[in-house]
C-alpha cells in the first residue's frame, strides 16, 4: 500500500535526479502530495494532482506524475505546472511560483472531461462532436535516435525519461505484424 511518505520519497528520489526541488511552500506541497496519493489510490497510477484525469492508463500516460510537460515548464518557467518541481533559482526564493500555461493539449484534455462525466461548461454539440473524434488514442512506438529508448504512446514524449533528448529526437517506428497459422 502506498502512503503519503512513499509518494513524497518518489518525488523527492525524481526531482534529485533530474536536479531539480520539490516546492518549498510546504503547504502547496502537502496538498500536492495528498494529490498525488489520492490519484493512485484512485485511479492506481499517480495522475497530476492538478489535471483532470480520465481514470484510463492510455489517455492519462502523459500526466503521470512527473507529466511529460514538466521538464519543458521548468526549463522555460522554473516550475512545473502544478509547482511540484521547481528550479534551484525558485526553491531558493530568487524567483516566485506564477501560474504558467497550460501546455497540455486541448484535445487530450477535452477527452479526460468526456470520460469523467464532467463536460467543460462550455461544451456545445459541435464542441461534443470534436471531442468523440479523440475518443479512441491511436498508439504509436516511438524510438529514441539518441539512446534506443522505445515506448508506446501517442505522442512521442517532451524529454526522453533515460538521456533527456527533446521530442526531436524520436521517429516513429512502423509496426507490422505477421500472422502464422497452421497448414490444413
Amino acid at each position: 500500500m502506498t502512503t503519503l511518505e512513499n509518494v513524497r520519497k518518489r518525488a523527492e528520489n525524481d526531482a534529485k535526479a533530474r536536479g531539480y526541488y520539490l516546492t518549498p511552500d510546504t503547504e502547496l506541497l502537502q496538498d500536492l502530495l495528498e494529490g498525488l496519493l489520492k490519484n493512485e489510490e484512485r485511479y492506481g497510477y499517480p495522475s497530476c494532482p492538478c489535471r483532470l484525469a480520465s481514470g484510463k492508463f492510455e489517455l492519462d500516460r502523459d500526466i503521470i506524475c512527473p507529466c511529460d510537460y514538466r521538464d519543458p515548464d521548468v526549463d522555460e518557467h522554473g516550475q512545473c505546472y502544478c509547482a511540484l518541481y521547481v528550479r534551484k533559482d525558485v526553491h531558493e526564493g530568487k524567483m516566485t511560483i506564477q501560474p504558467i500555461p497550460e501546455r497540455r493539449p486541448t484535445e487530450k484534455q477535452s477527452r479526460a472531461y468526456t470520460i469523467s462525466g464532467e463536460p467543460p461548461a462550455e461544451t456545445t454539440t459541435e464542441k461534443a462532436e470534436e471531442t468523440e473524434k479523440f475518443s479512441e488514442t491511436k498508439m504509436k512506438l516511438w524510438y529514441c535516435k539518441q539512446c534506443g529508448y522505445v515506448c508506446f504512446r501517442e505522442d512521442p514524449p517532451y524529454v526522453c525519461p533515460i538521456c533527456r533528448a527533446k521530442r526531436e529526437m524520436f521517429s516513429e517506428l512502423a509496426v507490422t505484424a505477421e500472422i502464422r497459422g497452421k497448414a490444413s
